[in-house]
């Protein structure tokens, strides 16, 4: 998990994000924003849903990736504080309001076998 440099009111960790560019499908942005964002070079695996976000009113689309290789760090020092490998049971402690259900049923079903 990523820690904005500057938080939107309750957020401040959460997944490596940014904006879809033009042409880009949601499912590459994912991966380039996680590459420009912590350095690691990952795979999307599936697109979990989207939705407007209750807390920002943005549109937010959810994809699950796989790491291929690298070594997680804060790439982008302007817009991240800190990065954080976090455990299934910790999630909460980083994302108290809870996860999009869809990520939450993804993260469980991986995370718990």
């Amino acid at each position: 998990m990523v820690r904005r440099r500057v938080s939107e009111g309750q957020l401040s960790w959460q997944f490596p994000a940014g904006a879809v560019e033009a042409g880009e499908a949601r499912e590459d942005a994912a991966v380039r924003e996680t590459r420009e964002e912590t350095g690691l070079t990952v795979a999307a695996v599936k697109l979990l849903g989207e939705r407007v976000h209750p807390k920002t009113g943005r549109l937010m689309s959810y994809t699950a990736c796989e790491v291929l290789e690298g070594t997680a760090h804060v790439a982008d020092t302007e817009e991240l504080a800190e990065l954080a490998w976090v455990t299934h049971g910790e999630i909460p402690e980083y994302v108290p309001y809870g996860l999009f259900e869809p990520v939450r049923d993804y993260l469980d079903a991986a995370l718990s076998s």
